[in-house]
């Protein structure tokens, strides 16, 4: 029996490896000879780390276009990882886009959205005590996203979109990879292909009504990927065997990189790949993305829990380090079942640096899924700190043609 369990932990723990990983010198030889013996020992590993970094080089032209190089540290669109929040990144941009698709006189992103409930396991949402006038809206749920990474304001727009459009919509722009079939709450399979109808109403009077949809798509889960030698069931009981992630959300590292690139640089994209925002969308993205929770009043965050680094990994989580005012980062970063992921920008206005790193890393020593006992603050957190410290200083001192002009990023912050 002890034989027969053995043989299956490790089978599935090989259906869960990639076939083959991308790995660029460059980016390898800077962070071993840098690196901390921290660092190095979870270099040594990445068959129990899983990490996988992009670093993203920007070069300007004379017209200050920007130019991108890509180097890789063990990438592979076939290793899995749990994306959690950064799904939230293609939700967001979907939800502006929605808007402007159905082009109702009187419906903006300002306009109160009223969810309501037609199937099992939906929830009601009128209010929201967290916004200026009490009301719930598509700007301020896109707001909470970036600021904290809010899970209700997620699967509010997840239901605005429906699933089925999700897909649509993501699979046009040619990232075909991505599957988000899951809100951030304890719903079946089928109930998350539910999703609600919902009511725009501005003084009272309607402004558009959309009715409760079904996705009726089928989604390829042939292959099976399982993690861990245990896990917590909704009932917090210890069951021993691998947990199944084969029909959970699923984000390439690639496809995240690609997505943040064309969000910030949608000229560097193919026109069928951008997403349908008007300049206003952009520069309310850039605010959000980069703003931190002390510099907004609605919503009013507690800053000891929501320090300005909350969400910002690279250079600036461990610790809850402050972030130099010359500095922003617009960003989307993620962390569930000991996988922690960002996506981020980085610039130095001062300085005249910009660069984009994109990375994620499993620490779970124990092996055992759902239990929140994760060294994301011993291992995780210092992994990014330590990696954006490293290829920032390697920017500082990279050779640049010529100096970007990052007017565009400038952004206002006062509300």
């Amino acid at each position: 029996m002890r034989c027969c369990l053995l043989f299956l932990l490790s089978w599935c723990y090989l259906l869960s490896l990639p076939a083959q990983s991308r790995t660029d010198t460059l980016l390898e030889n800077l962070l071993r000879r840098e690196g901390s013996p921290a660092l190095q020992h979870i270099l040594q590993y990445p068959d129990s780390f899983r990490y996988q970094l992009i670093y993203t080089q920007i070069d300007r032209d004379t017209n200050n276009s920007p130019h991108f190089k890509n180097y890789y540290l063990h990438v592979n669109d076939s290793l899995y990882y749990n994306p959690a929040s950064t799904v939230k990144l293609p939700i967001a941009l979907l939800a502006l886009e929605k808007l402007h698709a159905l082009n109702i006189p009187g419906l903006t992103g300002n306009t109160p959205m009223l969810t309501d409930s037609a199937w099992t396991g939906q929830k009601i949402v009128h209010t929201d005590s967290s916004s200026a006038n009490g009301l719930p809206s598509i700007y301020h749920y896109i707001k909470k996203i970036f600021l904290i990474s809010d899970n209700d304001a997620y699967n509010r727009l997840y239901e605005f979109i429906g699933q089925q459009a999700i897909h649509e919509k993501l699979w046009g722009k040619n990232y075909g990879k991505v599957r988000i079939v899951r809100r951030f709450m304890p719903l079946s399979e089928e109930e998350n292909r539910h999703t609600n109808p919902i009511r725009f109403e501005a003084n009272g009077k309607l402004v558009y009504e959309q009715p409760a949809a079904y996705d009726t798509l089928a989604f390829d889960y042939s292959r099976k990927v399982f993690m861990g030698h245990g896990y917590l069931d909704k009932d917090d009981k210890l069951i021993f065997s691998p947990m199944d992630f084969t029909r959970h959300n699923y984000f390439p590292l690639t496809a995240l990189q690609r997505m943040l690139q064309a969000v910030l640089f949608p000229a560097s994209v193919p026109v069928a790949q951008r997403f349908n925002l008007s300049p206003e969308d952009y520069r309310f993205l850039y605010q959000y993305m980069s703003q931190y929770p002390s510099e907004t009043q609605w919503p009013k965050y507690d800053t000891t829990e929501y320090f300005n680094s909350y969400t910002k990994f690279f250079f600036f989580k461990d610790g809850k380090r402050n972030i130099p005012p010359y500095i922003r980062v617009f960003n989307k970063a993620g962390w569930s079942y000991g996988f922690l992921t960002d996506a981020a920008y980085i610039v130095d206005f001062e300085h005249k640096v910009e660069f984009m790193l994109t990375g994620n890393l499993y620490v779970n020593r124990d092996g055992i899924l759902n239990d929140d006992k994760y060294e994301y603050e011993e291992d995780g957190y210092p992994f990014f700190r330590e990696v954006g410290e490293i290829i920032y200083r390697y920017e500082l001192q990279r050779k640049r043609k010529h100096i970007p002009n990052l007017q565009s990023f400038h952004i206002g912050y006062g509300e």
